[in-house]
């Protein structure tokens, strides 16, 4: 769950920290007080857009902090196989600071990209606003949410079409690539045989041309190196002045008073030191010299093959390594060519195989998809009908496209729906409205929520386009899935701030020019007061507190049962 979000010099917040409760969290407040600010806090921290407007006018940056508590062993194990830090106790610190230009992402510590963290989004939390009941429009997530729905026997078979389908469609591909006349197969033929003995007759080792190209550039170069070694031989040498002459006279004035004093002696001892390794260095050279010489012809041998080399490097591959690659490559191409006859026939043998599997595992997805459409269905108009869809009429239909075929099978999957008695039912995009389209996803939690390991939820513009009736219905099917999950939901209807496990208010204060947002946990009392302002807007009158309370009372009561 969502222990808390603590927001700095963010938009209209200077520095405010939240405590969200288990069961049903209620935001509320005055028009323009800032609740979506909160909402997007919680976006930005999960790896939504930012931008350096956002930070607070005057500060250098924004912080956004999310603690969370995973408590469930599934989603404890998929954060961990992102390889992100978990606390031994399953606590999760997400931090993520905006400054003008860039934003730095933390979990537990460690700085992770924008990317690692909506994926860890996607096991802690789930947003639902408006863009999300839009979504459910589209027959794409009506499939996702029935194949959800069908669980992991669905799962197993989809993981099987989709290995089976790759399959298929790389012989597809081999096929097609291979699909030409006789005559262009053969030229391509006598070209790969030409390019296999061409690799052939270089006879090349792996590492050759490094060597070839140290013992080159030691060749082309030996005129340089033979004078430098002689210059430095002569330099440290131990006539005409040279650096061993030098040292071997000041030895022997050190000796000459190192018995007189120990520091001396250390002097002495280091001297000796130096006079041993430019002895050793001075031989070393001198043997380097006698055995310094060019070899005309090893030098015309090592040119002729480095030429040999660069020229299948230019053809074939930038090193030996991915030249032998390409010669294993257009072997087995060549193979091919002089068996063509046979190998189009594994191919067509191949895709033939591969085709029939995937036709049996998508007709097996189909026909689970079916089975669970009827299952879902029907918890699903259960469910509308508890929401204040009184008439509505709910199936799901799933039809074969075999046309279609793709990873996740041939099925199309259309939510069809009847709000109305004696009205056809339709696709759920051609009839429901923003309001009955907030009612459906709720509806779709509360049926799923058994299904679902993820503990969060969050509930923005819940309340669109409804009142009344609905209201209370919506509020009280809330109280249900807050038994189960964790809630948090902005709300402007008083119905279901008053089914609140933990209510907040949002509030803005104005200071000279200085304007701030602040969110604060109300008791039981100031609850009431809340609704009472909702119900009763700039008039609060002790009938209108009266009404909060049998209200808030109400609430209480349905979430007993």
């Amino acid at each position: 769950m969502l222990v808390s979000l603590h927001v700095k010099n963010l938009a209209l917040i200077d520095e405010t920290e939240v405590y969200f409760g288990k069961g049903l969290n209620i935001l509320t407040g005055e028009t323009g007080a800032g609740k979506s600010i909160i909402i997007g806090s919680v976006n930005l921290a999960l790896g939504a857009k930012a931008d350096k407007e956002m930070i607070r006018t005057g500060a250098d940056y924004a912080l956004v902090e999310l603690i969370f508590q995973i408590d469930k062993q599934e989603q404890l194990q998929a954060v961990k196989a992102l390889e992100l830090p978990v606390e031994e106790d399953g606590t999760i610190i997400l931090q993520r600071r905006i400054m003008p230009g860039k934003s730095l992402c933390k979990v537990n510590g460690e700085s992770v990209s924008a990317r690692q963290v909506r994926t860890l989004s996607e096991i802690l939390i789930d947003i639902h606003g408006q863009h999300e009941h839009q979504s459910l429009l589209q027959s794409s997530k009506q499939l996702e949410i029935l194949d959800e729905y069908a669980g992991d026997n669905l799962a197993r078979i989809k993981e099987k079409i989709k290995k089976c389908y790759v399959n298929h469609r790389e012989v597809l591909k081999e096929l097609s690539e291979n699909d030409v006349d006789e005559d262009t197969r053969k030229r391509e033929a006598a070209l790969a045989e030409f390019e296999v003995q061409e690799i052939e007759q270089a006879g090349l080792k792996p590492e050759e041309d490094v060597e070839l190209e140290k013992s080159y550039q030691k060749l082309v170069h030996a005129q340089k190196i033979q004078e430098a070694v002689t210059l430095s031989h002569q330099m440290s040498g131990y006539e005409n002045g040279g650096a061993g002459d030098s040292i071997g006279r000041a030895l022997r004035e050190m000796k000459s008073v190192s018995s007189y004093d120990e520091t001396l002696q250390e002097f002495e001892k280091q001297l000796l030191d130096i006079d041993s390794l430019l002895n050793d260095y001075n031989r070393a050279a001198a043997d380097y010299l006698s055995n310094l010489e060019f070899d005309g012809q090893l030098f015309e041998e090592i040119e002729k093959r480095l030429d040999i080399i660069n020229h299948l490097k230019a053809k074939y591959g930038s090193t030996i390594e991915e030249i032998l690659a390409y010669q294993g490559k257009i072997q087995e191409k060549l193979e091919q060519y002089q068996n063509f006859d046979a190998y189009k026939e594994k191919l067509i043998q191949k895709e033939a195989t591969f085709r029939k599997e995937l036709q049996e595992l998508c007709q097996e997805a189909s026909r689970i998809r079916k089975e669970n459409a009827h299952n879902l269905a029907e918890s699903m108009k259960n469910a509308l009908i508890d929401l204040n869809f009184l008439n509505v009429a709910f199936e799901i239909q799933v039809q074969p496209r075999e046309e279609k075929t793709g990873p996740d099978g041939y099925d199309e999957v259309t939510f069809m729906i009847s709000t109305n008695p004696g009205e056809a039912l339709r696709p759920l995009s051609q009839v429901a409205s923003g309001g009955e389209l907030s009612r459906i996803m709720l509806a779709l939690k509360t049926v799923l929520a058994d299904k679902d390991a993820i503990e969060t939820l969050i509930f923005d513009e819940i309340d669109t386009g409804i009142s009344g009736k609905t209201a209370w219905k919506v509020a009280e099917k809330m109280g249900i899935l807050g038994k189960e999950h964790q809630l948090i939901c902005i709300t402007h209807l008083p119905q279901i701030a008053a089914m609140a496990d933990t209510h907040f208010r949002i509030v803005k204060t104005v200071t000279g020019e200085h304007t701030t947002t602040q969110i604060e946990e109300m008791k039981e009392e100031e609850s009431v007061e809340e609704l009472a302002r909702m119900l009763g807007g700039a008039s609060i009158t002790e009938i209108v507190l009266n009404n909060a309370r049998e209200m808030k009372d109400l609430a209480t009561k349905s979430k007993q049962y």
